[in-house]
């Protein structure tokens, strides 16, 4: 008895197989920093869990709507107007169990087996599988270290065969955090609309976006909105991660299609998790502001200290709680075998007990991501470690 052979395909989880490393290593007495989780130490804010155990209280736990609740998706409608000046109705809203489920329904309905996915480089580690697991085919395009990694139109259009379908723009960026801006979107949009392709623009982390003026992709143009399929979610924002609960904007062509979907393979997500995302919205304003403030001041906390380690550079980040961390003039002088930023990430969690993510996980392989979504000190303290490293390689 043989199982799919879409698992041959698929590449195991770094980020899981980090987390069970910390875990065993916790287990086992050994203090361990763990940035390598891109979880908010944040808790979800008092307002927002209240709605949950009122909805509770009032026995609302029965079936409803598959694409969510009138009211969550009609508070949707609102917040993108509001924040993103996209123009949605609710029937273009789909809520999903976390931002996974509305990437997957999107694939689902908009691929068929064989198309192509484009996703530029560095990109989160589960895009590609995702794809693999729907029947379509990941092509990645190489950005490049001065433009921040952030794709270009003239990229985009080498890149494009007839077999492209859909094109995946994660913004702010996870790993680097990087922003892209109006006149960089409108380029790459406008090749999009040129070539028929599906835009899937994760904006996941929007409203942990440190710069101002952030562009939602849908906001563009109504030729943007309706080749555009938004993805966000209450995860990052709200520190929602373990409640699951995500959402798609996208034309009513589309949502129908990814309502359908979903009616037969999860129905709707928790109804607890959307009382309280509701009552995040309706809310919790000011938590949310809270949070990107303390987010901000850890990045120009990381910004100060990385600058003072030798050999070490990264990448600027202008949102989410991410840094890249650029090791090539480490992985010169380092006696590595397969891939740098595995044996790198290896060695630092086993000798000096500092857990990030290996580059090679986001298809670079001479860098390293670590979160800032934990407390300045465990952060510092393994940039302490993280500079005795590097200076025992070059010693």
């Amino acid at each position: 008895m043989k199982l799919a052979t879409k698992l041959d395909t698929l590449t195991p989880s770094f980020t899981i197989g980090i987390s069970s490393k910390v875990k065993e290593m916790k287990a086992n007495g050994i203090d361990v920093l763990n940035l390598s989780i891109g979880e908010p130490d944040f808790t979800v804010p008092e307002k927002a869990k209240a709605y949950g155990k009122k909805s509770l209280d009032e026995d609302c736990t029965k079936y409803d709507l598959v694409p969510g609740l009138k009211i969550l998706r009609e508070e949707i409608v609102k917040k993108l107007k509001r924040e993103n000046n996209c123009d949605y109705t609710i029937d273009e809203i789909v809520l999903s169990s976390g931002a996974k489920n509305s990437i997957t329904n999107a694939l689902l309905a908009v691929t068929n087996p064989g198309e192509e996915v484009l996703i530029p480089k560095p990109y989160w580690v589960s895009y590609p599988e995702m794809v693999k697991l729907t029947g379509a085919v990941p092509k990645f395009i190489d950005t490049k270290r001065e433009n921040g990694f952030k794709l270009t139109k003239e990229e985009l259009e080498a890149a494009i065969t007839e077999k492209s379908k859909m094109l995946i723009l994660t913004n702010p960026s996870n790993p680097t955090g990087n922003v892209y801006t109006k006149e960089e979107l409108i380029d790459i949009v406008n090749v999009c609309i040129e070539k028929e392709i599906f835009i899937l623009a994760d904006e996941i982390y929007e409203r942990i976006c440190y710069v101002d003026g952030f562009t939602s992709v849908a906001s563009l143009s109504e030729e943007a909105k309706d080749i555009t399929i938004t993805i966000n979610g209450f995860a990052k924002s709200v520190a929602m991660t373990g409640l699951r609960l995500g959402y798609t904007a996208s034309n009513k062509e589309v949502a129908k299609a990814m309502s359908s979907i979903q009616g037969h393979l999860v129905s709707h997500p928790c109804l607890t998790a959307q009382y309280i995302g509701y009552g995040a919205l309706v809310e919790c304003e000011e938590d949310i502001k809270h949070m990107v403030s303390v987010y901000k001041s850890r990045r120009d906390m990381l910004v100060e200290r990385l600058d003072a380690i030798d050999h070490v550079s990264y990448i600027q980040p202008s949102g989410a709680f991410y840094m890249f961390i650029d090791l090539s003039e480490v992985a010169e002088k380092y006696d590595w075998k397969e891939s740098f930023s595995i044996e790198f990430c290896e060695e630092l969690l086993n000798k000096y007990h500092v857990a990030g993510v290996p580059g090679i996980a986001f298809g670079l392989d001479n860098y390293m991501r670590i979160s800032y979504a934990c407390n300045e000190e465990t952060f510092m303290t393994a940039m302490d470690r993280l500079e005795e490293f590097v200076k025992a390689i070059f010693a």
